[in-house]
């Protein structure tokens, strides 16, 4: 019996927010469903996304995510007009919505897309809540940064 392998570049990982880590402190992290169409799951396996600059709200206790551009692909079909950053429906248990806006009403707390990743052949999109950064927490964690890369320097020509 001969069994499928997915080839090893394939990443779970479709697309990372990373400016978010140097913008916020995360509090808690939540994994959520994403409702899509087919045109955006398409252009999801060939990696056609980015995260920027998405945020999450909350309407009507629903979430929902937007921002986050999905590209659609040359390929698309000819009778739908692909909107790449069309706003897109989360799916969380109604408990943990709860939760989540009395959270978010609290000042400070913001709920931002971390990153968008293949799960049991399902998008998940891992969302937090988090409060945002200080200018003098962004300096502390660029001078951290600069000071991991002289290291790194220092280390990498002793060994030559």
């Amino acid at each position: 019996m001969a069994t499928k392998k997915k080839p090893a570049s394939s990443s779970p990982v479709i697309a990372e927010n990373k400016k978010a880590a140097f913008n916020y402190f995360f509090e808690e992290r939540y994994e959520a469903g994403m409702v899509l169409e087919g045109w955006e799951v398409k252009a999801l396996r060939a990696g056609k996304a980015q995260l920027t600059d998405g945020y999450v709200v909350i309407r009507n206790g629903e979430l929902f995510v937007i921002g986050c551009q999905i590209n659609p692909l040359g390929t698309a079909s000819t009778h739908i007009r692909p909107d790449a950053v069309r706003t897109k429906k989360l799916l969380l248990h109604a408990e943990e919505i709860k939760r989540l806006i009395g959270k978010v009403e609290q000042k400070g707390y913001t709920l931002v897309p971390l990153k968008l990743y293949w799960k049991n052949g399902r998008v998940k999109c891992e969302i937090a809540l988090a409060k945002g950064k200080a200018t003098h927490d962004k300096r502390d964690t660029i001078k951290e940064r600069e000071g991991k890369r002289e290291v790194e320097r220092a280390m990498k020509q002793r060994h030559r």
